[in-house]
């Protein structure tokens, strides 16, 4: 057990600080009107909008933070930070960041939920219809997935296999890098009916438009397309209550083959509950934004797995980032 030290303890209850400060860049797109070049500070308040004071003290934030740097009057804005946070470069991650601004004042209102087990955030992004924080959702689980897809495409033999269902698929991410790495695989996205835009807009980047199709319900009420080789639960069990969370994984085993393979990726949370830390932590992000949703452990996976039907249960032997892990089984 780390002991902590005094510095320590404040420099973590303060952080949020430094998160704020870039999800303002980001919000603002600053960023992204400094990919043309350096600007002065006056400039950037006149492109942005913003009171020059205001927008003055936030560069130094972000000089001090490394994002940009000063040279004399001009403001010049760092490779990475313009690789990933201006908006026109293929590699942006701000939609992900975006979204993180938009669950701020849930996290702020943690001590009310804990007492009370009841969300705070006041709508969710998932059901929400400011087209805004919509897209922020959706295409910031474009940026999340996009950073380990193609890893998981590689690992998860499909071999075989012809027709794949992306359940909860959100913009097709996963569904669009099985179809890369296996050409005779064919998928269908399975979201409600407004992420449909998005997931077209995703394919359609990738030139899959003839391979990948959309169909738009709700995977706990509506019946999944059958005759399915493979269903793919990528990030949405840790939306739903455990007793939901395993009628989706039965819903989706109901839509596959004989034989059909079964697979769940989540962040999870150790059997012990020890960790790891994001696993954790993103649980009592479900805490806030949602009805009963919660991260599960490996162990109540596979028990959702074996109630389902499913047989030969494993988790794949991959390492990826913030506690995720995949969990397969065969029906």
């Amino acid at each position: 057990m780390k002991e902590w030290t005094a510095p320590e303890l404040l420099r973590l209850s303060g952080s949020y600080w430094q998160c704020c400060a870039l999800q303002a860049a980001v919000g603002l797109d600053l960023f992204t009107a400094l990919a043309d070049g350096p600007k002065t500070e006056e400039q950037l308040a006149g492109d942005l909008a913003c009171d020059l004071r205001a927008l003055r003290m936030l560069v130094t934030a972000l000089v001090a933070l490394e994002f940009l740097t000063r040279q004399g009057a001009m403001v010049t804005a760092s490779a990475s930070s313009l690789t990933y946070l201006a908006a026109t470069s293929p590699e942006y991650v701000g939609f992900i960041i975006r979204h993180h601004a938009h669950l701020v004042p849930a996290w702020a209102r943690l001590v009310e939920s804990v007492r009370s087990g009841e969300p705070s955030l006041e709508r969710s992004s998932v059901h929400t219809e400011d087209e805004g924080e919509r897209e922020a959702f959706l295409m910031g689980m474009f940026n999340v997935a996009r950073q380990q897809a193609e890893t998981i495409a590689k690992a998860l033999d499909l071999t075989g296999r012809s027709r794949l269902i992306d359940v909860g698929g959100g913009p097709g991410t996963y569904a669009v890098y099985f179809c890369l790495r296996n050409p005779g695989l064919q998928a269908t996205i399975f979201d409600l009916p407004t992420s449909e835009r998005f997931a077209r807009g995703v394919v359609e980047r990738y030139g899959l438009a003839n391979r990948i199709k959309f169909a738009g319900g709700n995977f706990l009420r509506d019946e999944l397309p059958k005759g399915q080789d493979v269903a793919w639960l990528s990030q949405v069990l840790h939306g739903e209550r455990p007793e939901d969370a395993a009628r989706l994984v039965k819903n989706a085993a109901a839509c596959l083959l004989p034989g059909g393979l079964l697979a769940i990726q989540e962040f999870v949370i150790d059997n012990d509950r020890t960790g790891p830390p994001h696993p954790a932590l993103f649980s009592l992000n479900m805490l806030l934004g949602t009805n009963g949703g919660q991260a599960y452990t490996l162990e109540e996976i596979s028990v959702m797995l074996s109630d389902a039907g499913a047989r030969n249960i494993q988790p794949l032997d991959l390492a990826l980032p913030q506690g995720c892990r995949i969990v397969i089984g065969t029906v």
